[in-house]
């Protein structure tokens, strides 16, 4: 016996044109796989790769790109897998730097998250992300011409319907079809040489060809433009969710500055490696993720936690890439290459957890497969069966056979289901509720628990002061003295008591001398007076604090609040409390939630403390002090119970957002954090969560609905057909009935008022 020839497979991949959803790409999955030689197929919408194992002995790798090429798509092969992310476009503010701002040493006890897991797998196609041009626009691609072709016949058609002749417009609607359903047709018949019959595009060729068979050419038409509409949105919202992904890598500084040997350079962030000191300038966002070798400043951590209070951090304390350096010089030693930094990490969940939740499959596809089949098999019986084994006359067979065939015929069905999405979707846009398509309102309206984060979603995202406590002076002195040291700080703890001492009506003069402490706080003199301002811990340093002084600082703390202690010439004089609070309608959002039978959760970077205090007083469950990969870990393990809807505005919100079934969007949010989400509350209510999935279950309701009319009176009628009472005009008149019943039962949408309780 011959010895097996030892069998060598090699990686390849290929960039992939045209690839806009999960649908392409279980075709292209199907196509390459039935290849010999071919294994461990990948395919990615969101970076439009494919990769696979291939043994070449059986397969050519150009036999790769034509079975691709036949269904449509294009092929650009990638050569070698990137060793390393190539640079990253500059982030428009890294070095845009305004005054510094002022120090504090207000301490909002947060804590300090572990550096996650090193992505190993980044330099893999896909995750490269470089700056690229603008895409193309859509209506510059060959489905948007083909759309505004179709879609100008279809306009030339009814008016020449009106205007010239019925016969006139007819051939328009005609040309119209059939210039719509040639590329549909092509891609339909190249999937069924590869062993996959029963797609979509199929479907749609069958509905165009019978409708235009029976005359039907006007709804032919309009059913082919509605499709290639779909198809260009499809695109156009891949090409969006793929710019989200470049947004996050530009969130990290194009360059770095490195010190060596009490020199410093500056060098490409992509090419820092570890070990290295990179000094970070007041304003400069942090090229990597790294811990502090140098200096104390105020670290605004809100791209990667979305909290929006600075921490203060010094000698030995982590800091992460994208994050920036709000208060004096740091030198940082860098910890991670840029493959593994935290923003890398982000993208790498982002892009994950777009894959692992594929987009349902169109219900008609998933029907057709079942539907279309039984019909024309159905079919062929009624025409065969009879004449040969009962000796019925041809000719009465053949019609009913196709009288059948035009009644199964699914245009109804095709238009019904998108006129209830588009009724639904134009519905929630003019009330501020934002959906990103039928998968989308689907996926809503079976949400089980909603899991919120806090800082500018439950939360207005502002800390406002709360509470002062006067301890030898009254509350007026309290803030004018505060106010004094923090006057030209843009500071949000020093905004917040600014804004406070305006409201009380409290005259402002700025101190004298005004200085800051890094790490500490704020120092001045206000009439001669040497005041200071800082949190407790830094305070009890320059004056006692007494047994009700500590009382009142540990009340304020455990209530989740941050506490600036004000100091006037030695002796304490007061106590500031701040907190982000709940927007006003959070509590009520949550029992609305509740009310629909759905579970409430909050995700938050923040401490325990203060996510307590923010949950309790809104009554829901909470999780605090997790980074955005431990959030993705959250939503993973609630989605075990029930679909998951993740409502968030922050960067650091976006894996988290694509991870849950549903990801929804503040409107007053980052544009990141709105471009993955799947929809969004533009008007930022939180009360509107409750209203999109009260819509979401009316359109579905409403689908349903069409789809027991369209199919019901289809099951009717092909009986009648069959047993011969009712003939082909009959057929035409119930498929076309069905068409405009379930069209103007989703029309109803359009008066559903989704802020209605009840």
């Amino acid at each position: 016996m011959a010895t097996a020839a030892k069998t060598e497979t090699e990686t390849l991949s290929w960039t992939i044109g045209g690839m806009d959803c999960a649908s392409c790409a279980a075709k292209i999955r199907g196509a390459v796989e039935r290849l010999p030689g071919v294994s461990d197929v990948r395919l990615s919408v969101m970076s439009e790769t494919l990769t696979l194992a291939l043994d070449e002995s059986r397969t050519r790798r150009d036999a790769i790109e034509k079975r691709v090429a036949s269904l449509g798509y294009t092929t650009k092969p990638v050569a070698k897998p990137a060793s390393e992310p190539k640079p990253t476009a500059t982030c428009g503010g890294c070095h845009d730097h305004g005054p510094a701002d002022t120090a504090h040493g207000h301490d909002h006890g947060h804590g300090e998250a572990k550096p996650g897991a090193v992505d190993h797998g980044h330099g893999l196609p896909g995750h490269v992300h470089e700056a690229t041009p603008d895409g193309v626009s859509w209506y510059r691609t060959g489905k948007g011409r083909l759309v505004l072709l179709t879609g100008a016949l279809l306009g030339a058609a009814w008016l020449a319907k009106f205007t010239v002749s019925e016969t006139t417009a007819y051939w328009a609607f005609v040309i119209a079809c059939v210039i719509g359903v040639v590329p549909v047709a092509r891609r339909a018949f190249a999937a069924a040489r590869v062993g996959m019959p029963f797609t979509i595009e199929m479907l749609m060729t069958i509905a165009a060809t019978g409708a235009l068979v029976i005359g039907a050419a006007e709804e032919a038409a309009l059913v082919v433009f509605l499709f290639a509409v779909g198809e260009v949105l499809e695109g156009v919202a891949a090409d969006r969710a793929r710019a989200s992904i470049r947004a996050l890598g530009d969130l990290v500084p194009k360059t770095a500055i490195v010190e060596e040997n009490g020199e410093t350079r500056q060098v490409d962030a992509a090419a820092l490696r570890v070990g290295q000191i990179v000094l970070v300038r007041p304003g400069d966002r942090i090229p990597a993720d790294g811990a502090i070798s140098d200096g104390i400043s105020g670290i605004d951590e809100s791209p990667i936690t979305g909290e929006s209070v600075p921490k203060t951090k010094g000698l030995g304390d982590p800091v992460y890439a994208g994050s920036v350096n709000r208060e004096a010089a740091l030198r940082v030693r860098v910890e991670k290459a840029a493959q593994d930094n935290t923003i890398a990490r982000i993208i790498r969940l982002v892009e994950e957890a777009q894959e692992a939740r594929a987009p349902t499959e169109r219900f008609i596809d998933r029907f057709s497969r079942i539907y279309m089949p039984a019909i024309v098999g159905l079919a062929i019986l009624v025409a065969l069966v009879p004449p040969l084994a009962f000796g019925g006359e041809w000719s009465v067979w053949i019609y009913r056979a196709l009288a059948l065939l035009l009644i199964g015929c699914p245009c109804a069905l095709v238009i019904s289901v998108p006129a209830s999405i588009a009724a639904a979707l134009s519905t929630g846009a003019r009330q501020g509720l934002l959906l990103k398509g039928g998968v989308v309102i689907e996926a809503a309206a079976r949400t089980g628990v909603v899991a919120f984060d806090k800082t500018g979603t439950l939360t207005a995202g502002e800390p406002r002061v709360t509470e002062i406590v006067a301890l030898t002076s009254e509350e007026r002195r309290v803030v004018e003295l505060a106010a004094a040291v923090e006057t030209g700080s843009s500071h949000p703890l020093a905004l917040a008591i600014l804004a406070r001492a305006k409201a009380d009506g409290v005259p402002v003069r700025a101190a004298a001398n005004a200085a800051a402490i890094a790490g500490k706080g704020v120092t001045g003199e206000l009439d001669g007076i040497a005041v200071f301002v800082g949190a407790p811990r830094h305070a009890r340093d320059r004056a006692s604090f007494d047994a009700a002084a500590l009382e009142a600082v540990e009340r304020l703390e455990i209530a989740g609040k941050t506490v600036a202690a004000v100091i006037a010439d030695g002796a304490l004089v007061g106590l500031i409390a701040l907190r982000d609070e709940p927007r006003e309608d959070a509590a009520a959002a949550i029992a609305e939630l509740k009310a629909l039978g759905i579970r409430s959760v909050m995700l938050t970077g923040d401490n325990a403390r203060t996510g307590a205090a923010i949950a309790g007083s809104l009554g829901l469950e909470h999780k605090a002090e997790l980074m955005p990969d431990d959030k993705v870990t959250a939503i993973k393990e609630l989605a075990r119970e029930a679909p998951v809807m993740m409502v968030g505005d922050g960067i650091n919100d976006a894996p988290a957002l694509a991870a849950a079934s549903i990801g929804v969007a503040m409107g007053s949010g980052t544009d990141v954090a709105l471009e993955t989400a799947d929809g969004a509350v533009l008007k930022s209510r939180v009360r509107d969560i409750a209203a999109m999935i009260r819509l979401a279950r009316a359109a579905m309701g409403n689908i349903r609905a069409n789809i027991v009319i369209a199919l019901g009176l289809k099951a009717v009628f092909l009986v009648t057909s069959v047993l011969g009472y009712t003939g082909l005009w009959v057929a035409i008149l119930a498929d076309t009935g069905a068409t405009v019943l379930v069209t103007a039962n989703a029309l109803r949408l359009l008066r559903f008022d989704a802020g209605k309780v009840g």
